[in-house]
């Protein structure tokens, strides 16, 4: 398998939003595909013309699979078409007999949203009067 395609693998199966990172592609293709990853020069240049190609897009430090490149791999496999065989004779099946259905019941009516309690209007606080002291002699 070409370089590009584990590394276009490897950045779909990571699915990090901002990019997956040299180290962390390496890491994958460690762990997923049992194998060491390929040297620091092939996958320089692996990615360099991943870019070049527009399958890859490069984010700071990260690469990220481009939106055509995404569809491609993510797409299901087409298969391939069958060549179709004419029917010698179409048989005529018997009508089933239909089956009677429940009545179906009516929906409950909605009940109304909650309303806001009112809340009793605040009375004013009235200002007591203060007694005054007697003096003393």
């Amino acid at each position: 398998m070409a370089t590009i395609a584990i590394i276009k693998e490897a950045i779909l199966a990571l699915k990090d939003r901002t990019g997956s990172s040299v180290p962390a592609i390496n890491k994958w293709i460690e762990t997923e595909k049992k194998t060491a990853p390929p040297a620091k020069h092939i996958m320089k240049a692996a990615f360099k013309k991943g870019v070049e190609s527009g399958d890859l897009v490069m984010v700071k430090a990260s690469y990220k699979l481009s939106p055509e490149a995404k569809k491609k791999l993510t797409a299901p496999p087409k298969k391939k078409a069958a060549p179709k065989k004419k029917k010698a004779a179409p048989k005529k099946k018997k009508a089933a007999p239909k089956k009677k259905t429940a009545p179906k019941k009516k929906a409950a009516p909605k009940k109304k949203a909650a309303t806001k309690k009112k809340t009793a209007p605040k009375k004013k606080k009235t200002a007591t009067k203060k007694k005054t002291a007697t003096k003393k002699k």
